[in-house]
């Protein structure tokens, strides 16, 4: 047991140690917790008298009996991710008392402070924060005067909030499979289509060929494990902006990947599932602060093998304008995880498409 509380207090000293550097040319040590887990600093109390708060819109669970603050910012952050095979939640959160947030709890990967205090605010405000007490680590804090003023500031912020975690988890990735590059997938991908991709070095390069009506496609696939994500870009002459719309993106889609992925039966193809939960089509918005935006548009939707085995999935693509060369250039993840969650892979998976560069922004 005396070795045990020695063991503690050298270990707390530690953490104090190493959480108290901050971006002022200090360390800061490893941030602690998984991927898409979140610990939530506030004050849970009950749910005070309010009209009918819940908006279909919100993107969030606001199904249930919402008895508390913190079960409003779970149904919100633990929402489900959009067009899964299954139910998986966006967010795992962990809720901790502002009291007991200690230095053994700062070094979290995500951390949503949520600051109630009428003595010390008169309005709702926040700040995004990164590596404060860790890194990687993201830090989103709220103050707020009193439990009526968040609750109102959260069922329209809610969304953003978590988007923003989102993100910041992206942003990792991408880092992450920017260092562990495919350079000859990457070269090749350059050379013959002009385009820039941070192609992992766990995808292995497959496909590389012309279809008609000069669409071009390139083909990496990561089947190593279990789990196997296919890595797919194409481009195509641009003549309208109706290129942009739903019923373009998918019947180009579903042309192009039914002939480029196919199943072990003949006559099997790839397509788009549309009857379980149709895709669902959105603007494409950058995770890059310093991203001076463009236009695109960002499709999520299941995927299904037509004419062959039962296999299907969740798939997520970018569409962008390739201005200089007049061409509609998409980029797409899919998974196949027979059995398994889908969310970190299909995350991970996503993280690079936001790596794309158009010939005007290669360096």
């Amino acid at each position: 047991m005396k070795r045990l509380v020695i063991f503690l207090a050298a270990a707390a000293m530690l953490s104090v140690v190493l959480t108290s550097c901050g971006n002022g040319g200090r360390t800061l040590g490893s941030a602690t917790g998984s991927i898409y887990e979140c610990l939530v600093v506030m004050p849970d109390r009950p749910m005070p008298a309010m009209a009918d708060p819940w908006q279909e819109d919100n993107g969030s669970a606001y199904a249930e009996n919402i008895t508390s603050t913190f079960k409003l910012v779970r149904a919100a952050m633990e929402a489900p991710v959009p067009n899964m095979p299954q139910v998986e939640s966006c967010f795992q959160l962990s809720l901790i008392a502002p009291a007991a947030f200690d230095d053994f709890l700062k070094p979290s990967r995500n951390i949503l402070i949520i600051d109630i205090d009428d003595t010390k605010y008169t309005q709702v405000k926040c700040k995004v924060s990164t590596d404060v007490w860790s890194t990687p680590q993201a830090v989103y804090r709220i103050q707020a005067p009193n439990d009526t003023a968040f609750i109102s500031w959260w069922l329209q912020s809610a969304v953003t909030v978590r988007k923003w975690f989102v993100d910041q988890e992206m942003l990792r990735q991408a880092g992450f499979y920017r260092r562990q590059p495919n350079q000859q997938a990457i070269d090749r991908l350059r050379e013959k289509h002009g385009y820039g991709l941070a192609i992992p070095e766990e995808y292995t390069f497959v496909e590389d060929t012309v279809l008609g009506q000069d669409i071009r496609v390139f083909l990496c696939c990561n089947d190593k494990g279990p789990m196997r994500r296919y890595l797919t870009l194409y481009s195509y002459p641009y003549t309208s902006a109706q290129q942009f719309e739903a019923d373009s993106l998918m019947t180009m889609r579903d042309s192009v990947i039914g002939q480029v992925i196919t199943g072990q039966t003949a006559g099997s193809y790839v397509g788009t599932e549309y009857k379980v939960e149709p895709p669902v089509v959105a603007p494409l918005t950058s995770i890059y602060p310093t991203d001076g935006g463009f236009y695109g548009m960002e499709v999520r939707g299941l995927w299904k093998l037509y004419k062959g085995e039962a296999m299907g999935g969740p798939y997520v693509s970018h569409s962008r304008l390739d201005q200089v060369n007049a061409r509609v250039v998409t980029v797409e993840s899919m998974i196949f995880a027979p059995g398994q969650k889908k969310r970190n892979a299909l995350r991970q998976a996503e993280s690079i498409l936001y790596t794309l560069q158009m010939p005007n922004e290669l360096k």
